[in-house]
């Protein structure tokens, strides 16, 4: 059973003990389920290497708990989940999903209304009932049915960055067994998608029921959905559908890139060789009945006339037509990337971290810099934002921090909020003080678009703030993107030299692949993790791909500058 798994399972009993008025344990069974989601090795194989003891050495995961996950590990159930469950007939993790309804008003609406899942809430809302429900109005209402489309979504696919140690560990298993020559994930996985619908794996072996028998066992908490010769597919316990399929050498190349996609990429490659009196299929490119491609991707590209376009841009959004004339963009690779622009600490009341420690860790990743922006501004009430004075103290604390550290550099900074006006939560006279600031909607959310065009612009207006962040404010499974003309918003980030940002956190990837493309050549933009903790500076792959995927060089990317170069942009 995967971290993340685990890690959901442990959430969902803080909730349900929560709802029973229990004290304490609420907070235990949260905090040892973020350590689990951020450990970066597997719990699987740490159990196995070092039993109960392994599991305690776990941040916040003691004696009580590590049994629970032993058990999870062991028969992949928990018999004191399932029981807490029997108690509660509503799917708290669905709706959980729907924006402003956490468990305590998820519990109230079944109470009042009978609401158990999506379906019901979506049928109360559209009936009017929930804004008679006491704590509950008109706003909370409509937020509720615009958060609906998302929690839906949600529920048919799947994060990216959650599929990524599952899907791992999996190839792994797989590449370890001596009848397999090869193996390759595709679909929107190799395409990058923030979110995957189910993993497609394609595979070279002379033995393939052995592979196949392998594969549909893998996994006692697993599903068979089908099993053959060439193709199996099964159902992880995460709700992960996982398809292998198994072709030869010869043909490798043509699957790769029909099973890769997308649809519309496809159906373009297949015109393009008709139109060349050929015909392509995942099988090989043929003229007539001879082959004369399916080897390699490189191949086929190279016989229908163009560069090998890599995955991400597979989205037949004007990568062909860059091919064919060979003016496809030089990605940024993570080795471009010199530091992590938005980065919060212990100094914030949601985040965790010491200064030290996270300089320790860009360091390990290879960083020059990383910049510490933790929230600031008295409307941030609920994460405690700093006020001018805590601020100052955390500035001195760098500036500390930074005589003795070697080989990284801690920058000032903060991200401060737009308040709904358009001005800036703290005084300009502090924000002159900081290297960097960053900007960003955390409230308001439902103003018009002109409004908050408005709003964002005249945020970026102020000479102190450098850099927007998610500057859509969506939430890819609770809150859609804020109403705003983005090209308006893009051209006068030209204009004010202001950068946007592409914030790397699984759940938001926003800026998004197609406003990236969009706004590139107008605005220049900045990767951030967001991170919250000490683990999630790795989120910086993901941010990597959503980059990739829209089109972006490294001259795009403030960040793929060196210390040197961002001293002379910001002054500091």
């Amino acid at each position: 059973m995967k971290n993340l798994e685990i890690a959901r399972i442990l959430y969902e009993i803080a909730d349900m003990l929560e709802l029973q008025g229990v004290e304490f344990k609420p907070r235990a069974y949260r905090r040892a389920a973020r350590s689990v989601e951020e450990v970066s090795e597997g719990i699987e194989e740490m159990y196995k290497k070092g039993g109960l003891k392994a599991l305690r050495e776990i941040p916040g995961v003691g004696e009580h708990i590590s049994t629970k996950i032993e058990e999870l590990i062991k028969t992949g159930k928990l018999r004191y989940y399932g029981k807490l469950k029997k108690e509660f007939p509503i799917d708290l993790e669905a709706l959980g999903k729907v924006g402003g309804l956490g468990p305590k008003k998820a519990m109230k609406l079944y109470r009042e209304l009978g609401v158990r899942n999506l379906a019901d809430l979506e049928k109360a809302a559209k009936a009017h009932k929930i804004m008679g429900v006491e704590g509950f109005g008109a706003k909370s209402e409509e937020k509720m049915l615009s958060g609906l489309g998302p929690a839906k979504a949600s529920g048919e696919r799947m994060l990216l960055a959650r599929s990524v140690p599952m899907v791992e560990e999996l190839s792994a298993k797989l590449r370890a067994l001596k009848e397999l020559r090869r193996l390759e994930v595709v679909g929107s996985f190799r395409r990058r998608k923030e979110t995957v619908g189910d993993v497609d794996l394609l595979a070279v072996s002379t033995q393939p029921e052995k592979i196949m028998d392998f594969f549909t066992s893998m996994y006692r908490d697993s599903s068979i959905i089908s099993k053959g010769q060439k193709k199996s597919s099964i159902r992880l316990s995460s709700g992960l559908q996982v398809d292998l399929r198994v072709f030869s050498e010869g043909e490798f190349g043509s699957a790769m890139m029909y099973f890769t996609g997308s649809k519309e990429h496809n159906v373009e490659l297949r015109r393009i060789a008709i139109s060349k009196r050929m015909k392509l299929s995942e099988y090989g490119l043929f003229s007539g009945t001879k082959k004369v491609a399916g080897r390699t991707e490189e191949e086929l590209y190279r016989r229908l006339g163009m560069d090998f376009i890599p995955p991400e841009l597979r989205e037949n959004m004007g990568e062909i037509e860059a091919a064919q004339e060979g003016k496809l963009p030089r990605l940024i690779v993570p080795g471009d990337v010199r530091g992590d622009l938005h980065c919060h600490s212990e100094w914030s009341g949601d985040a965790s971290g010491s200064l030290e420690g996270l300089a320790k860790s860009a360091k390990s990743m290879g960083y020059e810099y990383l910049l510490i922006s933790d929230h600031g501004g008295p409307e941030v009430r609920v994460v405690n934002g700093l006020d001018e004075k805590k601020l100052r103290k955390q500035m001195a604390e760098i500036d500390g921090l930074n005589k003795k550290l070697d080989g990284i550099t801690l920058l000032k900074g903060v991200e401060t909020n737009i308040l709904k006006d358009g001005k800036i939560d703290l005084p300009n006279s502090m924000l002159k003080e900081l290297d960097i600031v960053l900007a960003s909607v955390h409230s308001n959310f439902s103003q018009p678009s002109a409004t908050m065009t408005k709003r964002i612009i005249s945020a970026m207006e102020n000479e102190h703030v450098d850099i927007i962040a998610h500057p859509t404010g969506r939430l890819i499974s609770s809150r859609q993107p804020i109403a705003m003309d983005f090209g308006e918003v893009a051209d006068e980030a030209k204009g004010t030299g202001t950068f946007l940002e592409i914030n790397c956190q699984p759940e938001r990837m926003d800026l998004d692949f197609l406003h990236l493309i969009s706004a590139r050549g107008k605005a220049r933009f900045t990767l951030g993790t967001d991170s919250h903790q000490p683990p999630q500076l790795r989120y910086m792959e993901f941010g990597i791909s959503n980059a990739r995927k829209g089109w972006c060089e490294k001259k795009d990317i403030l960040n793929a500058l060196a210390l040197k170069d961002l001293r002379k942009i910001f002054g500091f």
